[in-house]
């Protein structure tokens, strides 16, 4: 056979080998999402690469069948044909002839393994992760074709693969397709190259935090809920309720617990303008109560069900420990709403020494974003602040300069609101940044 003509068989056996290797780089890395959005518009091959991407084992088993037999088969050929040719050639050369048989066997190894790495393996592979949907879609269907022509063979190595895996004593575990800290990685990559836009990257990140926080991280706490006395005269609630931020407030008779309901300043308002009397029993609405364990989420949606913009939040004794509203879950969503007037008062303050003034009612997860350190509760701590977590630490109500050092920061108490820790002053002990910008 002229040398040309086997050089040739030998280049396209080892493009076929290419076509499997790019075949399945492209299944495996597709993403499945956007293979189910265009199997959606009717791409057939999307289909049949969905199907193969549900049934690893088998469309794995295929490809290296193919690659096995190619590869097999291009050193043969090559080993047997082309090694002869270049022989020859270098029998011709006196001081090669002894040694033309070795040499032309390893000049055709040489070869053949330059051609495999660079066409069937690499280059294929550099396609398949380019475009691995579309590449994915199309090399689907003729994969499935042999798998159905190789499925005794596909079956046979299929089964020996789990017999050895189970004589190692490796269980496959079932992990999500996508994981929360990936989806993270993806939208931190993607603001980076300009695909998503700061602003939607936090507003998600803060969409999943809201999933693992309770609502009681979220609530207005007992300590600054203005509550309405029902027995109390018109004109006292009135100016709670002017020197007040909230615009709902429950009213109680008798012991603050004894909750009547909860009243709006739109209801009350409203009644002013069609000429009644804004009497606060006649403009209650019937309280809706929550535990305090209850997912932020949860409560989200059980106020949408109810038709409901706040609720009163339940400790385990079924006491009113605060209350949540549709703006307090807002926040905990899109950030903190400062009322005209307030002015930019952070939660975290960087002073010019390189330490923090912390609020305490810092949630705990805010806090470990901005400084790096982990410091959230076991099963059996029960706090969501960071103001919970000094008081656990200390075993104690603080006084102004009390202190104690955690995971490389000192925690310094350097404001009371009476019982209440509010402000915290934070250092680092080697006097180094958080990790995170604050």
């Amino acid at each position: 056979m002229d040398f040309a003509v086997e050089l040739t068989i030998i280049v396209l056996l080892v493009i076929a080998n290419g076509v499997f290797s790019m075949a399945e780089i492209a299944v495996v890395s597709a993403r499945k999402a956007r293979l189910q959005q265009r199997a959606e518009a009717g791409d057939p091959g999307a289909k049949a690469a969905l199907a193969l991407a549900t049934e690893p084992n088998r469309f794995l088993s295929t490809v290296q069948i193919g690659i096995t037999l190619i590869g097999t088969l291009a050193g043969a050929f090559g080993g047997a044909n082309l090694s002869a040719h270049i022989a020859g050639a270098l029998r011709q050369i006196p001081w090669l002839a002894s040694s033309a048989d070795a040499i032309g066997l390893v000049l055709v190894v040489i070869v053949i393994a330059y051609l495999s790495l660079v066409l069937g393996e690499l280059v294929p592979k550099r396609l398949g992760l380019g475009n691995p949907e579309a590449i994915a879609a199309r090399v689907a269907a003729p994969m499935r074709g042999l798998a159905r022509l190789a499925a005794p063979l596909v079956s046979l190595l299929t089964l020996s693969t789990d017999a050895v895996i189970r004589l190692m004593g490796i269980r496959p575990v079932d992990e999500p397709p996508v994981t929360e800290e990936e989806l993270r990685i993806l939208l931190d990559t993607g603001t980076r190259a300009g695909v998503f836009e700061t602003s939607e990257q936090e507003l998600v990140e803060n969409v999943l935090r809201m999933g693992d926080r309770r609502v009681s991280a979220l609530v207005t706490p007992h300590t600054e809920l203005v509550r309405l006395n029902a027995d109390d005269p018109d004109e006292v609630n009135w100016r709670r309720m002017i020197d007040s931020p909230h615009q709902h407030f429950p009213v109680y008779r008798g012991q603050p617990d004894n909750v009547l309901g909860l009243v709006s300043v739109k209801a009350l308002w409203t009644r002013m303008i069609q000429g009644r009397p804004p009497v606060l029993t006649e403009c209650l609405e019937e309280p809706l109560f929550v535990p305090e364990s209850a997912p932020a989420l949860k409560v989200l949606e059980t106020l949408r069900s109810a038709q409901r913009q706040a609720a009163l939040v339940l400790d385990e004794f079924g006491g009113v420990m605060g209350m949540i509203t549709l703006f307090d879950l807002l926040e905990g969503l899109a950030g903190e709403f400062l009322a005209p007037g307030d002015g930019a008062d952070s939660d975290i303050v960087r002073r010019e020494d390189g330490s923090w003034l912390v609020d305490g009612l810092l949630p705990l997860d805010e806090f470990e974003d901005a400084f790096g350190a982990h410091i959230r509760p076991d099963e059996e701590k029960d706090y969501q602040t960071l103001a919970g977590f000094v008081l656990d630490r200390l075993g104690h109500i603080p006084t102004v300069g009390d202190h104690f050092d955690w995971e490389g920061l000192r925690f310094e108490v350097v404001d009371m609101d009476r019982l209440r820790i509010d402000r915290l002053l934070i250092r680092r002990l080697d006097e180094a940044g958080p990790s995170g910008e604050v």
